[in-house]
This record gives structure tokens, C-alpha cells and sequence, in this order.
């Protein structure tokens, strides 16, 4: 690994005694829903030694430990991405912290691009496979990746039980990983689309590959905040990621909270 983890681990555990088993990651302009942890424990990432902080805006950069429905959660505020610097191994560095906290069960959410007309901005859309489009290795034509060890049946299933009792409509898909930090191009969608991808964000992939290495059970679950480019007319801006963001939040904060109920 890029950075030194046992200097971040040690100094989590002697801030805090935690026992939870469910960690989330929240994405671009999500982080309020930490608010709704009880008997509140911060730690900013800025205060943790050799540890990676976003500048992104909509990343408020922290650690939250906390209940919810008095189980033990632990809610990290924020990621950092490749396109700020940081190696592959570095973006991922909290999930290697959770595992040695002794989180089992990972809820990742993110803010991506709706590959497709039928999914308009404020659809939440769950990851039930992945195409690494970095391009970072030889291979020309990415493979889908749809492999259970990263994308659990049963959390799955729990997310698609609580949107049906909730009319909360959820729809799923493959999500490409792409470097950013710049949009990607209508003809770069286009290839995407024959691929199959369904969505487009420029995080993620990394948690979710050392997460499957590591044996934790995850759910991933996108908040469709734009259509990609030459989707829809529209001109692609942070500012509407956290705008739509912003107008989904409620609903996505009711089908976390049920989900974790049942987890």
C-alpha cells in the first residue's frame, strides 16, 4: 500500500471503543445523513495521520460513529478520488480501516451520470456490476464485473424488499469507473452504452474491489443526479450533482434507514 495504515487504524481505536458491524460511505452532497446518528462521535480526517482528504466539494471529509435504531454505525463523510493525486490503494484506504474495525456489512453510495433516458436525474440505482474504463491496464475493451463478492445477493435483496414496501423506486445497472476529474465525452458514453453501463461516476470501483478482496458484504446504491453527456442537452456541472443531490436526499435517507434495519 501507498500510505502507512496502521498509523490511522491505532489512532481510530484509542479515540474510540466501536463494535458495530455496518459502515456507509457517503457520496458528493449526502453527508447530512449523518445527522441522523445518535450519541455522535467525529473524527475529521484531517485529525488522522497519513490519511487522504478530499478537496472536492460536497466531501465534508470525516468519520461519524454513531445509532441508528440502536445499532452501532460508522459513516465516513466524504472520499478521496484518483484524479486528486492519490494512488488506487490510497482512495480505498477506509475500507481497509473498516475491516480492521470489524465492519462486515458496507453500504456505498455515490452521485453518478444516468447513461440512459428511462432513468432521469433522482433515480437511485443499484450497482449489480462494474467496468473498470480508466484504462490504466492493457485491456482495450473493459470487462463487466458482476462477481457476488462484491455486490451481495442478500444486501440486495433487503434494498429491493425495502423499495417495494416504501414505493421507492429502484432500478439497477453497471456502473463505469472513469478517472475524471473532467466529464466524459457523448462519444465516450456512447462505447459505454454498448458495454451495457448504465451509469458513470468517477469513484467507487476501488472500494468496491477491496471490499470483495477483504470478504465484506456490500450494497452500492447510485443516486442518478444528471443525465451523461449527449444523454439529454444539458450542460454537466458539479453544481447540479449537488443540487439533484440535494433534492433526493430525504428518500434516499428513508431506504438507508430501512435498509439498516433489517441488515
Amino acid at each position: 500500500m501507498n500510505i502507512n495504515l496502521l498509523d490511522p487504524i491505532n489512532f481510530i481505536k484509542n479515540k474510540i471503543d466501536f463494535s458495530g458491524e455496518t459502515a456507509i460511505i457517503l457520496g458528493s452532497g449526502l453527508g447530512e445523513f449523518a445527522n441522523n446518528l445518535v450519541e455522535r462521535y467525529s473524527i475529521p480526517f484531517s485529525k488522522i495521520p497519513n490519511f487522504p482528504i478530499s478537496s472536492v466539494k460536497g466531501h465534508d471529509g470525516e468519520f461519524v460513529f454513531g445509532k441508528i435504531n440502536g445499532k452501532e454505525i460508522l459513516v465516513a463523510k466524504g472520499r478521496a478520488h484518483l484524479y486528486e493525486g492519490y494512488s488506487k490503494n490510497s482512495v480505498s484506504s477506509q475500507v481497509v480501516i473498516f475491516k480492521n474495525l470489524g465492519i462486515k456489512n458496507l453500504i456505498i453510495t455515490n452521485s453518478a451520470g444516468s447513461l440512459k433516458k428511462k432513468n432521469p436525474p433522482g433515480t437511485f440505482m443499484i450497482i449489480n456490476g462494474h467496468i473498470d474504463a480508466t484504462f490504466q491496464n492493457s485491456s482495450l475493451v473493459p470487462d463487466v464485473v458482476s462477481n457476488s463478492k462484491f455486490y451481495s445477493p442478500k444486501l440486495i435483496s433487503i434494498a429491493n424488499q425495502v423499495g417495494v414496501e416504501k414505493k421507492i423506486r429502484l432500478e439497477s445497472g453497471i456502473y463505469c469507473w472513469t478517472l475524471g476529474p473532467s466529464y466524459e465525452t457523448a462519444e465516450e458514453i456512447r462505447f459505454f452504452r454498448k458495454l451495457n453501463g448504465s451509469a458513470v461516476g468517477m469513484s467507487t470501483v476501488p472500494e468496491i474491489q477491496i471490499g470483495g478482496k477483504l470478504g465484506i458484504r456490500m450494497l452500492t446504491i447510485s443516486t442518478l443526479t444528471n443525465y451523461a453527456a449527449g444523454v439529454s442537452k444539458s450542460i454537466l456541472s458539479h453544481d447540479e450533482v449537488l443540487i439533484n443531490a440535494e433534492k433526493s436526499k430525504g428518500i434516499l435517507l428513508k431506504l438507508l434507514k430501512n435498509i439498516l434495519k433489517r441488515i
